[in-house]
C-alpha cells in the first residue's frame, strides 16, 4: 500500500520578477519534513511550480499525495490546462508557447509517479500548513540575502 502524504506548498516573490522563494511541508504519519529554496531573479508563478516540484521530487517511493496550494495558476494548470497543452504540442488555446514549459514538463513527469490529489486553499486565511509554507518561502528569500 502506498504511503499517504499531505503536502502544503507556496511560492513568494519580491517584485515580479524579482528575488523569489518557495516552501513546502510534507507530512506522513507522525513525520514532517520542511523544504525551501530561493532564486535570484524569478516570478511568483515559477516559485509556486518549483515548490510543488521539489516536494514531489523529495518522495522516495510512490505515494498517495494530497497537495494543497493557494495558487490557482498551479492548480488549474495541472488539473485543467496541462492535458490540453500536451495535445496541442505544449501550446495554449491561443497557439502561443506555454510559459514556464520546463517546470510544467517536470511537474507532469513527477505527478505520473504518484497518485496526486490537488486542492486549492485561500492564501493568508489561517490554514496552518499554507501559512508555514508561505513563511518557509519568505525565509528562503531572506536566507539567500541576494544583493540588489
Amino acid at each position: 500500500m502506498a504511503t499517504q502524504v499531505e503536502i502544503y506548498t507556496d511560492g513568494a516573490c519580491r517584485g515580479n520578477p524579482g528575488p523569489g522563494g518557495w516552501g513546502a511541508i510534507l507530512r506522513w504519519g507522525d513525520q514532517e519534513k520542511e523544504l525551501r529554496g530561493a532564486a535570484r531573479e524569478t516570478t511568483n508563478n515559477r516559485m509556486e511550480l518549483t515548490a510543488a516540484i521539489e516536494a514531489l521530487a523529495a518522495l522516495k517511493r510512490r505515494c498517495r499525495v494530497t497537495l494543497y496550494t493557494d495558487s490557482n495558476y498551479l492548480k488549474q494548470g495541472i488539473t485543467e490546462w496541462l492535458p490540453r497543452w500536451k495535445t496541442r504540442g505544449w501550446r495554449t488555446a491561443g497557439k502561443k508557447p506555454v510559459k514556464n514549459l520546463d517546470l510544467w514538463q517536470r511537474l507532469d513527469e513527477l505527478t505520473q509517479q504518484h497518485a496526486v490529489s490537488w486542492h486549492w486553499v485561500k492564501g493568508h486565511a489561517g490554514t496552518a500548513g499554507n501559512e508555514r509554507a508561505d513563511a518557509l518561502a519568505n525565509l528562503a528569500i531572506d536566507a539567500a540575502a541576494f544583493d540588489n
